[in-house]
């Protein structure tokens, strides 16, 4: 039985992120002022706020496995500082080419320093609306291997599409995913009404 607190939580992140997408609209010159309102409740009861991605590779393991994983993401319409957070497991549009996409572990954001373990390296600091992901597999070599920002670079946060919640590597193995301790708890209301292992397991390509 959910409790009300987690309903209430549940209810408060549909109406978040409706007046995110609504609002992501009418800066694109997509909707008119009188169209707001109606778009926030239109997509306060349309769909889920998560969705499915199928993701393979090593660069993620262990926290996804190399023989690839079903994940459940949430959906991030307007993703910055105060809704992605470092150590959040992210799925972001590869900077490489566009029409892939990345899991990665966002392991700095806006106005921090990066200093390098390779002294050729000069020290920087991340822009507005950058942020840095990273591999989270250490056995893969940094920059040829891993394909994360030590070999492409900042990333605009804008690329991050979405946040990875909870990892099905088999029917057996599976479980929520290590994210910061502020996404944990903004997430698990979510979790809880969305969350169905079953789907996720009928769905694995494994």
């Amino acid at each position: 039985m959910v409790s009300l607190s987690t309903l209430f939580r549940y209810i408060g992140s549909r109406l978040e992120y409706a007046t995110a997408v609504s609002s992501k609209s009418y800066k694109q010159g997509q909707i008119s002022d009188t169209q707001v309102l109606d778009t926030v409740w239109k997509n306060f009861f349309q769909g889920k706020l998560t969705y499915l991605h199928w993701n393979k590779g090593e660069e993620m393991a262990p926290t996804i496995g190399a023989q690839g994983g079903t994940l459940l993401v949430r959906k991030l319409p307007a993703p910055d500082p105060t809704r992605v957070f470092v150590g959040d497991v992210v799925v972001l549009k590869d900077p490489v080419n566009s029409d892939n996409y990345l899991v990665r572990r966002l392991a700095a954001i806006e106005g921090y320093e990066m200093v390098s373990t390779d002294e050729k390296d000069e020290p920087f600091v991340l822009e507005k609306d950058q942020c840095w992901v990273v591999a989270d597999n250490e056995n893969v070599k940094p920059k040829q291997e891993a394909n994360d920002s030590r070999s492409f670079g900042p990333v605009s946060m804008s690329n991050i599409v979405g946040r990875v919640m909870y990892c099905l590597r088999t029917a057996v193995d599976h479980g929520p995913v290590n994210n910061s301790h502020f996404s944990t708890r903004k997430d698990s209301a979510i979790l809880e009404f969305e969350l169905d292992v079953d789907e996720m397991a009928k769905n694995h390509k494994a």
